[in-house]
């Protein structure tokens, strides 16, 4: 094994039982998203029952308030999406419509 994948295999272990982190006190998780007719995210609902509009989430991420969440500027404007994780089941892509 190089020293690439060393590295790389610490970074894995870090997170031991393959699962997403506690969230942390004062941040809520996204649980379910809005699309529309393009299936493009227009709102998203978090675990305390909030639904938000597409550009407060966003400032919500970049804030701090929402977990799990990343805020990247691409295309020209900012985008919301998941934090890589390697769990295909929690992207954001993947979470039920409400």
């Amino acid at each position: 094994m190089d020293q690439f994948e060393a590295a790389y295999e610490s970074y894995k272990a870090q997170q031991t039982n393959g699962e997403q982190q506690a969230v942390p006190s004062g941040q809520e998780e996204i649980i379910a998203v809005r699309r529309n007719e393009d299936d493009n995210i227009i709102a998203v609902k978090t675990n305390t029952g909030r639904e938000l509009d597409y550009p407060t989430a966003l400032s919500e991420a970049q804030a701090g308030k929402l977990a799990h969440v990343d805020v990247f500027h691409k295309y020209g404007r900012d985008i919301l999406r998941s934090e890589p994780d390697g769990i295909k089941e929690n992207n954001l892509s993947e979470l039920p419509d409400f």
